[in-house]
C-alpha cells in the first residue's frame, strides 16, 4: 500500500470496522484512507500498520478463495487503502469529503475521536459515526458544525454485507443525508434510513431474537442446535426472501394479532402481546394483502409482483444451499 496525501474517503480508527470499511470502498474501486489518530511509539505504530495490512490482505485472499475476487486484482485493491498515521492525519482529513469515525464503542472514545475529526476536517466534509448502539443526537455535540454529522451503521463484515443503516439526528442537513446515501449506493451498498432511535433497525431486531433464543434454551423449549437449524433453514432463509413487514401483510395482521394473544396468555408474558399499531389496524379492518391495506397499501398487481419476486429469491437461496425440492426421476 502507498501513502497518499489526500483521498476522498477516510476511515478513522484502524480496528476491525475501519479496516472493513476501507476494504469495502477499495473493492468498489474507490480509495479510502485508513487513519490511526492515536499517538504511538514508532514500534507500536509499525506493529499496528503491519497487523492491519496483514488482516486486509487476508480478507482479500479469503474473497479470492470464495470466488468473489480475481487474484490478479488483489494488489490494486490493497493499493487503494493508504495507511495514514497521526502525523499525516491532518493533511488527509482536511481534504477528505466523507469521514467515517470507527473508534471503539465507548462514549469516551467517541468524544475524543469525533472531537479530533471535527477539528481537522474541512467544512465540506461529511462526518459519520459507525456506532451500533449510540444515537446520533448523543454524539452530534462532540464536534463543531453538527449539521454535517449523522450515523452510518455498517454490519459486519462490512465488505460483504450490503446493508448500511443511516440515522441522521434532528439537526442533520437534508443534503448531507442525501449525499451519504448517494455515496453508499455508488459503492455498491444498500443504505436504509431510520430515525434517531436506540438500536436502529437490525440491532433492535436481533437483540430480541438472540435473547429469545437464549431464553428458550434456558427454559428447555429447544436445544441450541435445533434453534440454530430452525433459524438457518426456516426463519432466516424465509425473511431473506420476504421482509418482515411484507410477511405480516401477506399472512394477515389478524393472524399476527391472534398468535400474539395466544403466546402472551400461554407464556404469561406481556412481551408477546401485539403492539398498538396492530390493534388499531385490526379495529379498522386493515389486515394486509387480503383487504388492500395493512402496513403497506396493496393492489392485485403489487401483491403478485412481490410474491413472484420473493419466490425467485427463495428459490435462489435454496439452490445455493442445495436444498431445492426435486422430484425423483421417472
Amino acid at each position: 500500500m502507498t501513502t497518499l496525501t489526500s483521498t476522498r474517503h477516510a476511515a478513522v480508527g484502524a480496528g476491525r470496522m475501519g479496516r472493513s470499511i476501507a476494504v469495502a470502498y477499495a473493492l468498489a474501486g474507490q480509495p479510502c484512507a485508513l487513519v490511526d489518530l492515536r499517538e504511538r511509539t514508532p514500534e507500536a505504530a509499525t506493529r499496528l500498520r503491519d497487523e492491519a495490512q496483514a488482516e486486509m490482505a487476508g480478507i482479500l485472499a479469503h474473497l479470492v478463495s470464495l470466488g468473489l475476487l480475481d487474484a490478479a486484482q488483489r494488489p490494486a485493491v490493497l493499493a487503494r487503502i493508504p495507511w495514514v498515521d497521526q502525523a499525516d492525519a491532518p493533511a488527509v482529513l482536511a481534504q477528505a469529503e466523507l469521514i467515517f469515525e470507527a473508534v471503539p464503542e465507548t462514549l469516551h472514545a467517541k468524544r475524543d475521536g469525533l472531537g479530533v475529526i471535527g477539528a481537522l476536517a474541512g467544512l465540506q466534509a461529511i462526518i459519520a459515526s459507525t456506532s451500533s448502539t449510540m444515537q446520533a443526537s448523543e454524539l452530534a455535540g462532540f464536534l463543531p458544525h453538527p449539521e454535517r454529522f449523522l450515523n452510518a451503521h455498517w454490519l459486519n463484515p462490512a465488505y460483504l454485507v450490503p446493508l448500511v443503516e443511516v440515522a441522521p439526528h434532528v439537526g442533520t442537513a437534508p443534503a448531507v443525508r442525501e449525499a451519504l446515501l448517494t455515496d453508499l449506493r455508488a459503492a455498491g451498498k444498500v443504505p436504509v434510513v431510520c430515525n434517531d432511535a436506540p438500536g436502529y433497525i437490525v440491532p433492535r431486531l436481533q437483540v430480541m431474537v438472540m435473547n429469545e433464543a437464549a431464553r428458550m434454551i434456558e427454559q428447555g423449549a429447544a436445544s441450541a442446535e435445533d434453534i440454530d437449524l430452525a433459524i438457518r433453514y426456516g426463519f432466516g432463509i424465509r425473511y431473506a426472501a420476504m421482509g418482515v413487514a411484507e410477511f405480516i401483510d401477506f399472512g394477515g395482521l389478524d393472524t399476527l394479532f391472534h398468535a400474539s394473544g395466544y403466546l402472551a396468555d400461554r407464556l404469561g408474558d406481556a412481551r408477546y402481546a401485539s403492539p398498538e399499531i396492530v390493534n388499531r389496524k385490526m379495529a379498522a379492518g386493515e389486515l394486509g394483502v387480503k383487504t388492500g391495506q395493512g402496513l403497506y397499501a396493496w393492489n392485485a398487481d403489487s401483491a403478485a409482483r412481490l410474491q413472484a419476486e420473493s419466490m425467485r429469491r427463495f428459490a435462489a437461496l435454496l439452490k445455493l444451499q442445495g436444498l431445492e425440492p426435486a422430484a425423483p426421476p421417472a
